[in-house]
């Protein structure tokens, strides 16, 4: 059940979000906003249960009612193609926005699922639209937002186009380090939410290979590997110039 129609059932149960006192303020909301247009914001945003591993917050082929950031753990979105393979198209962190797919065809293209126990908050879209109109400023951080999106899909098909194996590992560590330091956190000790299997769909590799180029990272030194726990030891051994040197 994915969390809309999960919402619907419970709707009288959901706590109202706090986001002048979320962690994750820094990340999701503009730093101009006033506290009143934090509150208006919060009094428009629905927080339910934690979902479980594997649950769905939407669907494929989900009319589009809302967008969702992450507020705790993290999730991971994936496309099936035409010839019915998954493909994984992005991993999400606390104070990340998901489910902007849905807003130009008013039906979700992917599908959201999480990797962990996670808290997510929904933003029906038609009230944020409202308030957007209100807050010049929560309309320039939603196309911010929207354009780091675009970015990054950008980045991510030129990535498996050209880049090797090492280099695509390479930079999703670099992707979730610069993530976690954005959030005030370790970049260079972090848990890894995702599975080998997951890293290998994303990164258009086999899991062997994913496997082999970890281990062999963790052989040179330039990472620490237990299981899914990363300490990165020379995060400029990961940059794009030390392969280009090698």
């Amino acid at each position: 059940m994915s969390v809309e129609h999960a919402t619907e059932q419970r709707c009288d149960n959901i706590a109202p979000a706090n986001c002048a006192d979320c962690r994750m303020a820094a990340i999701c909301l503009p730093i101009s906003l006033e506290i009143d247009d934090i509150n208006k914001l919060a009094s428009i945003i629905r927080r339910g249960r934690p979902l479980q591993r594997k649950e769905h917050i939407y669907r494929a082929g989900e009319p589009f009612k809302s967008v969702y950031a992450v507020h705790s753990g993290s999730v991971k979105t994936v496309k099936v193609t035409e010839e019915g393979i998954e493909q994984i198209t992005g991993f999400h962190l606390p104070g990340e926005l998901i489910g902007m797919d849905g807003i130009a065809s008013n039906v979700h293209s992917n599908s959201a699922i999480t990797l962990e126990t996670s808290s997510i908050c929904e933003i029906p879209f038609h009230r944020l639209e409202e308030l957007s109109a209100k807050i010049p400023s929560l309309q320039r951080r939603f196309f911010q937002l929207m354009s780091k999106e675009i970015a990054e899909e950008q980045t991510l098909i030129t990535m498996l186009s050209k880049n090797s194996a090492e280099e695509r590992i390479a930079a999703l560590l670099l992707s979730i380090s610069l993530r976690h330091q954005y959030r005030g956190l370790s970049a260079r000790e972090f848990l890894l939410p995702m599975s080998r299997s997951d890293i290998a769909n994303y990164l258009g590799l086999t899991i062997e290979t994913v496997s082999r180029v970890f281990a062999r990272l963790n052989k040179n030194g330039i990472i620490d590997l237990d299981k899914k726990h990363i300490k990165i030891n020379n995060i400029d051994a990961l940059k794009p110039a030390a392969f280009c040197r090698s």
